[in-house]
């Protein structure tokens, strides 16, 4: 059975509009919920970008059920893995337990912020692995020293730990990547619905654990308006993650994006109301062997309406299809 999940995504709504949203899509039935963790947005259109951590705190509070879920942090520049496994193991308290860690090896458009360069990507894929060992040390309990290659740690510990720590999951989206995530991870993440990723990662030790992907969609009752809305903040998600990594700004993603259409844009995002369209968007990442599909209704002044749509209509037709 294929879980649906449902993304906070910080680029496109305030934090008190995301904490609703994601009590919506508690009430909705929604399986899981994710968040995206972002300094930036994509485009300037979007409009948004609040910090992750402290819509987190609040979601767990303000919800019961919902499994969150970050999709995902990158625990190497701006952040450092040590506070990134103190805020982890905060927010798997606050949730009771409905929390998991997703790390990446980030986009620059996030982490140039703190200006300290952005590293190759062998080099962020050093620094994750190092990050990761940091943050499960530290949640094993005690005090933690390391000094290694990339961080130092001096006498850190946890001093409010869970009785069982957040799972790590790690996304991917190449070879390199999915070695890393099999035999670091305790789940594995992609945006794309390729089955040679997960067929990666099982052959570096992921077999038989959880993968999760994400679709972004265009609900509205008028078609032109979802795809209008989905060229305007969505037009960048074409590009590929090798691209989407290494530019510094918004006004680099306008740029390489000018020539993207409105035509490109609906052939390869659901939009409209047709809940068939929507269906045949998740199918090739359930076919491609992932477990849960956490969807990005895109614009964040029509999650509401795409909440109500998603309990009466949507999940009954995803749940008749993939059940």
């Amino acid at each position: 059975m294929v879980q649906i999940g449902y993304t906070m995504m910080t680029e496109q709504a305030g934090p008190r509009d995301l904490v609703e949203h994601v009590v919506g899509a508690e009430e909705a039935g929604f399986d899981f919920s994710v968040i995206s963790d972002h300094y930036f947005p994509w485009l300037r259109a979007q409009g948004h970008s609040s910090y992750a951590w402290s819509v987190l705190g609040a979601a767990a509070q303000a919800t019961s059920r919902i499994p969150l879920m970050t999709y995902v942090t990158c625990p190497i520049l701006r952040y450092h893995p040590a506070v990134v496994a103190q805020k982890a193991a905060t927010v798997q308290l606050l949730s009771e337990g409905r929390f998991r860690l997703g790390l990446g090896a980030g986009e620059n458009l996030n982490e140039h912020v703190v200006g300290g360069g952005w590293p190759p990507v062998d080099v962020r894929h050093e620094m994750l692995e190092e990050a990761v060992g940091i943050i499960r040390a530290l949640f094993e309990g005690g005090h933690v020293t390391h000094h290694g290659q990339h961080y130092d740690v001096e006498s850190a510990r946890l001093w409010d730990l869970p009785e069982q720590a957040p799972p790590i999951g790690i996304a991917v989206s190449g070879e390199q990547s999915c070695e890393l995530a099999g035999h670091l991870a305790d789940l594995v993440i992609a945006t794309e619905p390729k089955a040679g990723l997960l067929e990666a990662f099982d052959r570096h030790g992921g077999s038989g654990k959880p993968r999760v992907g994400q679709l972004p969609v265009s609900y509205d009752p008028d078609r032109d308006t979802a795809v209008k809305r989905a060229h305007s903040q969505f037009r960048w998600f074409g590009l590929g993650w090798k691209v989407n990594a290494e530019l510094p700004h918004p006004d680099s993603f306008e740029a390489a994006t000018q020539f993207v259409t409105e035509d490109d844009v609906a052939s390869s995002i659901p939009c409209g109301d047709d809940p068939e369209a929507f269906v045949e968007a998740v199918r090739p990442y359930a076919e491609a062997g992932f477990g849960e599909i956490a969807l990005v209704q895109i614009g964040g002044d029509a999650q509401r309406e795409f909440l109500d749509w998603s309990a009466k209509t949507l999940l009954p037709a995803l749940r008749e299809a993939f059940g």
